[in-house]
């Protein structure tokens, strides 16, 4: 999700009359429609790749303002979105250009790449009634190079999206309400969305294997955020991480040997909020064995939301973050 503040909002967006535990639980999911406005101008962004092999971490741009969630296109450029718009950034030239995303200009850090780089998935915020405070979160494709947006999920429900299966037929996110979200899959070309979790509290994140065999996701049903995954029907869901950190957002590198993720090195509950000291860790999915691989650094969300790998498999995209 994103680090805007969302705290403001139930699941058809009017606002909640409490705060109790459950409200509390989904602080990091929620949105406010003055996010737009009220930005972090003292924020600086770096944009930066790591090689997982030696450890070297090269910054591609140094930005003011809160880039978020870089995902690689084959072509050798990063994708990211910026206050409710898509860039480009060339990782060659270093040039940034917005995208062409239509009609849709309050664009989360919930987005990425189908398996043939033809195509982006969207989370779009939509003010449907501002006067009753009613909003909308929905998830919508265009092409890779800009152009008008097709919606994929039209119900009132919630949708963040975070995975594309490898045969770019079915996407995964996280939908529902804000009582209780979950993980969904639902066609491309649209249709009847399948629930795959359905356990007290947040399960997020989900991302597919590339093998097609299993969909990666947090959740924090054992009483701390951890790495789990299932089958893509929802069947086996096995948890992954067991540690005292917060886990977040697993992604599959393309050649199936790894899980990156990112760590909250203190207990953040259901939230990832935004500047936390936070580290970047793999998984050998074959033996759940875990390693660091990057030292802890300012961050949190937006730094690597959505799938940033290299097609390669050797480097992942991500930001990290100072403030003034």
């Amino acid at each position: 999700m994103t680090k805007l503040n969302r705290k403001k909002f139930n699941n058809k967006g009017a606002k909640l009359p409490f705060l109790k535990s459950t409200a509390i639980m989904f602080l990091c999911l929620l949105f406010s429609a003055t996010a737009f406005t009220q930005r972090k101008h003292d924020t600086t962004s770096y944009i930066q790749t790591l090689d997982i092999k030696t450890g070297k971490i090269d910054t591609a741009l140094v930005a003011q303002g809160d880039f978020e969630a870089p995902n690689w296109h084959p072509d050798n450029y990063l994708v990211m979105n910026f206050r409710g718009k898509m860039y480009k950034l060339d990782l060659a030239t270093k040039s940034l250009t917005q995208i062409n995303t239509g009609s849709l200009n309050k664009l989360m850090d919930d987005h990425g790449l189908s398996p043939d780089g033809k195509w982006i998935a969207l989370t779009s915020f939509d003010m449907g009634n501002a006067a009753q405070k009613v909003y909308k979160f929905s998830i919508s494709i265009v092409p890779a190079s800009g152009g008008q947006p097709r919606e994929i999920t039209t119900s009132t429900d919630l949708s963040f999206w975070h995975g594309w299966s490898p045969d770019g037929k079915t996407i995964a996110y996280c939908g529902g309400n804000f009582s209780n979200l979950d993980v969904y899959t639902v066609p491309v070309e649209g249709g009847t969305a399948k629930r795959l979790t359905d356990t007290p509290g947040l399960d997020d994140g989900p991302d597919y294997s590339p093998d097609g065999k299993y969909i990666y996701f947090h959740s924090y049903r054992s009483g701390r955020m951890q790495i789990w995954r299932m089958h893509t029907d929802g069947s086996e869901q096995e948890q992954m991480t067991f540690d005292e950190n917060a886990n977040w957002f697993p992604h599959p590198s393309p050649n199936n040997k790894w899980i990156a993720y990112i760590a909250f090195t203190t207990d953040e509950k259901q939230n990832h909020p935004f500047g936390k000291n936070v580290k970047l860790r793999l998984m050998d999915p074959k033996t759940k064995a875990v390693k660091d691989i990057t030292p802890v650094f300012y961050g949190g969300a937006g730094t690597i939301n959505t799938p940033s790998w290299s097609p390669n498999s050797k480097k992942i995209a991500f930001v990290s973050y100072s403030v003034n």
